[in-house]
């Protein structure tokens, strides 16, 4: 496991033989889905580029101060952008200040390393602004950036970057990488695993934070128990989940993971399914639910996550979202 990190081996030793044939790139784009480990590859980088006592040439050591700092994104010469907190974008002004200080000469590490997260977020503005840097690099100026996938991005921020992209890994790969490197009971890993669909950060997430797989599960239960209600519990449902907007889209998706599933058994496929531990659930749900029912029902479901990325009414939605479901009459019939 290189780096400390679960997959990737092909992206890791990709950057570690930049740094032993000294070839390293002023600015990096590290894509693929939230939760694939695309700011865990980026901060082992950083701490391989920086590393005052490296195992080997690009193998950091993890133990030093430097290494210490970075993993917690606190060292001085390491500069985070992202949204803050109550924003919805990365800000002109951040890029300005990120700019100013890329000017100065490094504090203590070998290079002044810039990590700006999930970029697909930065205005227009924004990413125009960065581009005098992307051009026109300071010496020791690393940049590395994340974004969900290069076509989010103007094309002229990812035409001055390497662009690596990431993809999730075998479901059964990470689970067994999760048993093994993480000592999580095998189950418990595969049921990780499938959940987080192949993203080892998702899967890390999900074990780390207890609450959010209580949540998953109790927005589970209001979609089955949703399903066997009339219109009153169901509105009651709609007000629940509508109330904040990022909650909201966490219940669709989650309820969008658990339809598939449906569909998929309802029609018969041997792909792999995503909520193991509801599978008897599912199963009965199954045999009352026909294919074309739950394929509607997953169309719905990414049109409603669509409209929250439109800034649709959050409350219409989610009504729209509820009225539309199929009504199952007895639970095990």
């Amino acid at each position: 496991m290189h780096w400390d990190i679960l997959g990737h081996l092909w992206a890791v030793n990709l950057l570690q033989q930049h740094i032993i044939r000294g070839e390293v790139r002023h600015a990096y784009l590290m894509c693929g889905p939230t939760g694939v480990g695309r700011r865990s590859l980026a901060l082992g980088f950083a701490q391989s580029l920086n590393c005052t006592q490296p195992i080997a040439p690009g193998e950091p050591c993890g133990e030093c101060r430097l290494c210490r700092q970075i993993g917690r994104m606190q060292q001085a010469d390491l500069a985070i952008v992202q949204t803050v907190e109550g924003a919805t974008a990365i800000k002109v002004d951040q890029i300005r200040e990120l700019q100013r200080s890329l000017s100065l000469t490094p504090y203590e590490a070998r290079y002044r390393v810039a990590m700006l997260l999930n970029f697909e977020q930065a205005t227009p503005s924004s990413q125009n602004a960065l581009l005098k840097t992307l051009e026109e690099p300071a010496p020791k100026v690393i940049l590395l950036l994340t974004s969900d996938s290069p076509e989010n991005l103007l094309p002229t921020v990812v035409s001055r970057c390497e662009v690596l992209r990431l993809r999730p890994m075998q479901v059964e790969e990470l689970a067994a990488a999760l048993h093994e490197k993480h000592k999580i009971e095998y189950t418990q890993a595969n049921l990780l695993a499938h959940l987080s669909g192949g993203r080892p950060g998702m899967a890390l997430r999900l074990h780390n934070e207890t609450q959010a797989l209580e949540k998953r599960a109790q927005w589970l239960t209001d979609l089955t128990t949703a399903l066997f209600a009339g219109r009153i519990e169901r509105f009651k449902v709609a007000e629940y989940i509508s109330q904040d907007k990022e909650k909201m889209r966490q219940v669709l998706q989650n309820w969008l993971l658990y339809w598939r599933d449906l569909m998929l058994l309802s029609g018969g496929s041997s792909a792999p399914l995503t909520n193991l531990d509801r599978l008897e659930e599912i199963k009965s749900l199954a045999a009352q639910v026909t294919f074309s029912t739950a394929h509607r029902q997953v169309s719905l479901l990414e049109q409603a996550l669509m409209g929250l990325d439109a800034n649709l009414n959050t409350r219409l939605l989610a009504e729209v979202v509820m009225l539309d479901m199929p009504r199952l009459w007895s639970k095990g019939s």
